[in-house]
């Protein structure tokens, strides 16, 4: 009988009492608790902040003998009992005004039910005060307050203005009775996945620290490789062992799988702990993190602000807009940043410049195949069978088809979706060869109405120049006058030289010609 992975458990207690893994975080917890006041976290899904949150919460109800054998034991003299106040806005379904004031009517009633009401207390805001206030005159101690996704409402909201503004208002009036009710609170902890900046939820609570990108608290959520060899040397020998795999080889698949987040600049990697505990819990690789859904906002907001995907492998900003959501903002990166699907790279001292990218191949893979009904009219249930064919025709040599395919790919684009047809075509390339590319070798360039392409397989290179509204004539003509193919020159494959021409008037590949060298 091997470990027992907590896949999906959000429970402290019942994860303790049951007997699971549990990857001691309490050190951090307990610095937590003894240096401030007001925190904030914000981290991708399913990285661990309900567990935190849990994890506090019996922390502060004085629950020692759930720590037995955690760092925490040795720490804590006191183990005091506080009053706490615990809102999960995860949920519920944010579509409505009603949705929101329901569940916060719903756990102030619960709270009420505990420490009183007064009917001079009319609003959400004074209810909450209220509370606060009795809960640390009848208990004498003062309350722990801690909110599971606080950004919840405003993230389902994105795209409907008039919403998001009246679950700002309701958040915001709601979230300023921290400011003001200091001297009962000992302690307030939020996470969310986003941080909502400028006129924000947040805008009255500059009491607020922000941990997302502290260095100190950098392995408070996720798991880091230490933590693996650690927690699960044993059950890296088995995956290794059930995998065909040596040791050595699955803890660089691991590594290359689902590593490589970065909060802070020139930290350690964090693993994603969702895929990690269900490789070891299923004992195989797989899309776990990707499998559990990845929200459509995220790809109505690439291509509301006619993004250049292009551009995702290597963006770069700053830190004030890694760190907050204007919601009418048209800029996707933070938010996509923020959702765990881009991370910290590299960072410019000088310039204060941070170099986004995709954390590890779990993500990019999974990022890119969800993009592709988006962007083309192949639906997600063919889209793998679809890829499968073209690195078929590719590595067949079989080009003609490889077109066709790629033709059918932009039929029926409705006109009225796509202002900007050049980066229609760069996108939909963009994200077929780069799926193409997870198979085979491709590099991929694009400037101004024109973008070349190499694809190697085992037996054949294909040199491709895309033209926009030139002819293909031109487009290999190009490949010719520019020596594209000199670099393959002493190469033992054979060599497709191929120019492409894009019709705006047909808005499809109006024609390909290929020189083939043998």
């Amino acid at each position: 009988m091997g470990k027992l992975y907590p896949i999906g458990i959000q429970n402290f207690e019942s994860l303790r009492k049951d007997g699971y893994l549990y990857v001691d975080k309490t050190k951090l917890i307990y610095q937590l608790a003894k240096t401030g006041r007001y925190y904030f976290l914000s981290r991708p899904r399913r990285f661990g902040k309900s567990l935190l949150i849990s994890t506090l919460e019996a922390y502060f109800s004085g629950k020692k003998e759930l720590f037995k054998n955690l760092a925490i034991e040795e720490l804590e003299k006191e183990w005091i009992k506080h009053p706490i106040l615990h809102i999960d806005l995860n949920t519920e379904k944010y579509d409505t005004p009603e949705s929101l004031e329901n569940i916060l009517n719903f756990t102030l009633v619960k709270w009420e039910r505990l420490y009183g009401t007064s009917s001079s207390e009319t609003t959400f805001s004074l209810r909450f005060r209220g509370i606060i206030e009795r809960a640390y005159e009848q208990t004498g101690q003062r309350v722990v307050i801690l909110i599971d996704e606080y950004d919840k409402p405003m993230l389902q909201a994105i795209g409907n203005e008039e919403l998001q503004q009246k679950f700002r208002n309701t958040m915001k009036a709601f979230y300023s009775v921290l400011k003001t009710m200091d001297g009962f609170i000992k302690l307030a902890f939020l996470t969310g996945v986003t941080k909502f900046g400028k006129v924000s939820v947040f805008s009255d609570l500059n009491n607020l620290i922000d941990i997302s990108m502290d260095e100190q608290y950098v392995e408070l959520c996720g798991i880091t490789e230490k933590e693996i060899h650690d927690n699960m040397e044993e059950d890296l020998h088995i995956l290794a062992d059930r995998q065909k795999m040596t040791y050595e080889k699955v803890c660089s698949e691991l590594k290359e799988c689902y590593d490589g987040y970065h909060f802070v600049e020139n930290s350690i990697g964090i693993y994603n702990p969702f895929s990690l505990l269900n490789t070891f819990y299923k004992m195989k690789f797989g899309s776990y993190w990707f499998e559990t859904g990845t929200p459509t906002y995220l790809v109505e907001l690439l291509k509301k602000s006619n993004y250049d995907l292009q551009r995702i492998t290597h963006e770069e900003t700053d830190a004030d807009v890694l760190n907050s959501i204007d919601s009418t903002s048209r800029n996707p990166i933070p938010v996509i940043y923020q959702s765990g699907y881009l991370t910290i790279k590299g960072f410019d001292n000088r310039f204060g410049i941070y170099k986004l990218g995709f954390p590890n191949r779990e993500v990019e893979e999974g990022f890119v195949k969800y993009l592709l009904p988006f962007y083309t009219n192949i639906d997600l249930i063919e889209s793998p069978f679809q890829i499968r064919q073209f690195v078929d025709e590719v590595e067949q040599g079989d080009y003609n088809a490889f077109f066709r395919r790629l033709q059918s790919f932009f039929a029926d684009t409705p006109y009225e979706l796509i202002r900007n047809l050049e980066l229609h075509y760069q996108n939909v390339l963009f994200i077929v060869f780069k799926l193409i590319g997870f198979y085979v070798k491709a590099e991929y360039h694009t400037s101004r109405g024109r973008i070349d392409l190499v694809l190697q397989t085992e037996r054949f290179i294909y040199v491709m120049e895309f033209k926009l509204d030139g002819t293909a004539e031109e487009a290999l003509q190009q490949i010719n006058d520019k020596h594209y193919a000199q670099a393959f020159a002493t190469d033992k494959r054979q060599i497709f030289k191929i120019g492409i021409n894009f019709s705006n008037e047909t808005r499809n590949i109006e024609k390909w010609i290929v020189e083939d060298l043998q």
